[in-house]
């Protein structure tokens, strides 16, 4: 379990990341928080939780761009039970079914990993072994339309044939 990363809210609402040592801003927050990090956020002076009230000012920036996690009508169903008996109840239920989907999601990704993994491997060597001999055969192809020396061959190197290659010798040529 990660240790907990404080952040203090001072009076003129700026929040300070005392172990990164730096100011941060919601987006900030919702940045740790997405990566794993667990924070607490305490007033400066008098060190109380404010954690509650700046995650639900995170999830309200969010909600106000893209696509809602949490619909109208979900919204008014959860102001609905405030007050009513099975308040609690529904606390837990929440807590517990966003518990079982993360752990479902979790095991989606690992699954979706191996199957890349596994099966995959073997297809994934062909085609880099592919990519190698295609490789090779343009280079072949180009140096065979290499310009020309102004005496009408192909320029040669010390040592290199003025002739392009006219094919790949034998395999058992290739080990000596």
């Amino acid at each position: 379990m990660p240790t907990e990363r404080v952040i203090k809210k001072y009076a003129n609402r700026r929040l300070y990341d005392s172990t990164g040592s730096r100011h941060v801003t919601l987006e900030d927050i919702r940045k740790l928080i997405v990566s794993g990090e667990k924070v607490r956020i305490v007033d400066d002076k008098s060190g109380a939780d404010l954690t509650r009230a700046v995650l639900l000012q995170v999830i309200s920036e969010q909600e106000q761009f893209g696509t809602p996690v949490l619909s109208t009508d979900l919204l008014e169903a959860i102001i609905r039970f405030y007050g009513n008996p099975v308040q609690e109840m529904l606390t837990r239920y929440m807590e517990q079914s966003v518990g079982t989907l993360v752990r479902q999601q979790q095991t989606m990704r690992a699954e979706m990993a191996k199957a890349l993994e596994g099966p995959m491997a073997p297809i994934a060597e062909f085609a880099r072994q592919n990519m190698e001999q295609w490789t090779k055969l343009q280079s072949s192809m180009l140096s065979a339309f290499a310009p020309k020396n102004p005496t009408g061959s192909q320029a040669a190197g010390p040592g290199k044939s003025s002739e392009p290659p006219l094919a790949d010798p034998p395999a058992d040529d290739k080990l000596q």
